[in-house]
């Protein structure tokens, strides 16, 4: 069995422990009994949130290229292009919650990660040793915050572009007919702008959660 099956099977089974207890700290040691330290769920956490987010920047893209295709509609059955662009617009919404949803679980197991590894330092005997570790923890707590900055910034550039597509699938439901096509040929370069920052914004924040992977190689169990 692959590591990243073990771990599918070991959520499964410490969801199921956690449901009953309902605790954060109950359900961080039961991974640690099943061999995954916060340092392993973390690194796990960011990777997933890195695959949403990607998957994110192309649902905004497709809903997008969608748009463009209607405003340069010129005949033929706009309904269908109409729950085309709305179904996509509903694919990006959903997206963006679990790219919200991802960070949120990200920030959960790093807090909890630095709370320990703060008191584990506290048990140092050897001066030598304690500030290796402090300093190795100041660099991957530098490291954690850009994660977290550039994952909120992006995320945040996500939700003035969603109300944008939603506006437009609105506008596009209430007036199926040429006039509101020609209408809407208007707002194609604005939200060709926000798209781009958008997208911009996510993969600075994906080459962030590549770099914080890599240097949490160096960090302690």
């Amino acid at each position: 069995m692959s590591a990243k099956s073990t771990m599918t099977l070991g959520l499964v089974l410490v969801a199921g422990f956690v449901s009953i207890s309902g605790c954060q700290s109950t359900y961080f040691s039961a991974w640690e009994k099943l061999g995954y330290a916060k340092r392993d769920i973390l690194v796990e956490r960011v990777q997933d949130a890195k695959k949403d987010q990607e998957e994110a920047k192309q649902e905004f893209q497709t809903t997008l290229d969608q748009f463009k295709t209607v405003t340069g509609f010129a005949g033929g059955n706009l309904e269908a292009k109409y729950k085309k662009l709305n179904s996509d617009y509903l694919r990006c919404e959903a997206a963006a919650g679990d790219v919200k949803k991802r960070i949120t679980a990200v920030e959960t197991v790093g807090e909890a990660m630095f709370s320990e590894w703060k008191d584990e330092i506290k048990q140092y005997s050897s001066d030598e040793l304690r500030r290796a570790s402090q300093s190795k923890l100041r660099l991957t707590r530098d490291r954690y915050d850009q994660l977290i900055e550039a994952m909120k910034k992006a995320e945040s550039k996500m939700h003035p572009v969603l109300r944008a597509f939603k506006d437009q699938v609105l506008f596009l439901k209430h007036n199926l007919n040429a006039q509101a096509i020609a209408s809407l040929e208007g707002t194609k370069v604005g939200l060709e702008k926000d798209v781009g920052l958008l997208i911009q914004e996510m993969e600075a924040s994906i080459q962030e959660a590549n770099k914080f992977i890599e240097g949490m190689k160096d960090a302690p169990k």
